[in-house]
């Protein structure tokens, strides 16, 4: 049946009614589906966030204490071996009765003594080894407060609770109500959460141990397999010939891609560990396991770099009698390195967020000192953040936010500099 020219403009009109009421109700899913991811993300930030930044506050209870010469350098001799020796949580408990000079009882010392953390001694050690004209004087001093403290001050307790409960009496919840009309009692930035390494004490862990490991772990890790991964990739891109081998080769590489990590971690500890005898928990051990996992990304992302670059520039350097080396070495790579380096940095970030490998060579150990070379013993930052989400005490729950915070942290920047670089040395053709 043969339509006139108004029913065929009816049909058309109707037809882009559809289409374009199509497109809206997909541009509306589109953004919306968006919108959720962004809900959902700043939730999550919002979340650390408030848990985390609890984490950078530490309470602290000034003491006046005496720096007693008779406890602390008996003869009069300066020597450090012998002040290092001093019964400094002595002094603290003694700072802490004079405040409350009515508390006589035994069991009640006790519950006012756990009111300071068993850290504050090691505070007055470092004081008097800075600085020992101390010695002899009596100077305020604020030392940080237990966990227990820190969390009722910080979140408050309430009274109606019964006190099997709670963490802190009734007495000593009276005791810190007194200390804080007397001033004594405050909420200070911590900066051992940045500048101290782990410990079984919530108020006294930090994360710079876990941080100095992740960090010589990657750089480990990046001097391993970036020069492999680019010249790898050099060799199967430009100068290997196309036979099964190769194929062979190409495959493996793909499917190393997509082993779960925790395959490079048995890897790890049944050759490096076993065989190599290696030290366990080292940072070099941990980055060898970690080039070994990211390797094969990084040589498929470095081969796409290179096939970015136009056959042009490779025609022309060796029509003017360039070596097919020094095509690749003066021209071609030159010009995909800021992809290379994109992939280099995506593929590091990866690795810095990989717990399972770390697990399986002994990086889960309990960790205090700050390492300093590649074979000290180490943790990471998603090691650390596993240990604290495992521990039983509350004051860990901030702590473990914070240090997610920092790793998030740590991701954005490490994914960030892989941006600034691609649209810095980035050629468009």
């Amino acid at each position: 049946m043969r339509l006139d020219g108004r029913h065929l403009s009816e049909r058309i009109y109707d037809s882009l009614k559809r289409r374009h009421s199509a497109e809206r109700r997909f541009r509306a899913m589109g953004l919306g589906a968006v919108g959720l991811a962004l809900l959902a993300l700043f939730t999550l930030f919002g979340t650390l966030g408030l848990k985390g930044f609890e984490a950078i506050e530490q309470t602290a209870i000034t003491l006046d204490v005496t720096f007693d010469p008779a406890v602390i350098d008996p003869a009069g001799t300066r020597d450090p071996v012998i002040m290092a020796q001093a019964d400094y949580l002595g002094l603290v408990k003694s700072a802490l009765r004079d405040q409350f000079p009515e508390v006589t009882e035994r069991s009640d010392k006790k519950e006012l003594n756990q009111l300071i953390s068993s850290g504050a001694s090691f505070e007055l050690q470092d004081l008097v080894a800075s600085d020992p004209t101390l010695i002899g004087l009596t100077r305020p001093v604020a030392l940080i407060a237990s966990d227990d403290v820190d969390m009722a001050v910080k979140k408050g307790i309430d009274r109606s609770t019964p006190s099997d409960s709670r963490r802190l009496s009734d007495k000593q919840l009276d005791w810190l109500a007194l200390l804080k009309q007397r001033d004594r009692l405050n909420v200070q930035f911590n900066t051992r959460f940045f500048t101290m390494g782990d410990s079984r004490e919530p108020e006294l862990a930090g994360i710079l141990g876990a941080f100095m490991g992740s960090l010589l772990s990657l750089g480990v890790c990046f001097l391993m397999s970036f020069p492999l991964a680019v010249l790898a990739a050099v060799y199967l891109e430009e100068f290997a010939p196309k036979n099964r081998w190769t194929d062979l080769i190409e495959v493996n590489i793909n499917n190393l891609a997509a082993v779960p990590s925790i395959v490079f971690g048995l890897l790890g500890l049944a050759f490096f560990l076993n065989v190599l005898v290696l030290p366990r928990s080292a940072p070099l051990v941990g980055g060898m396991v970690l080039a070994l996992m990211t390797l094969p990304t990084m040589i498929i992302s470095s081969r796409v770099a290179l096939k970015a670059v136009p056959p042009s520039i490779r025609q022309a350097a060796l029509a003017i009698g360039a070596s097919p080396i020094q095509t690749v070495g003066h021209h071609v790579l030159p010009l995909a390195m800021p992809g290379i380096m994109t992939g280099t940095i995506i593929g590091m970030a990866r690795a810095l967020g990989e717990t399972a490998p770390l697990l399986m060579i002994g990086m889960v150990a309990f960790i205090v000192d700050i390492p300093k070379s590649f074979v000290d013993p180490a943790t990471a930052l998603p090691v650390q953040i596993f240990l604290w989400a495992d521990s039983p005490e509350r004051a860990f729950e901030e702590r473990t936010a914070a240090a997610i915070l920092v790793l998030l942290v740590f991701l954005v920047c490490m994914n960030a500099i892989a941006v600034i670089l691609r649209r810095k040395f980035e050629i468009k053709w």
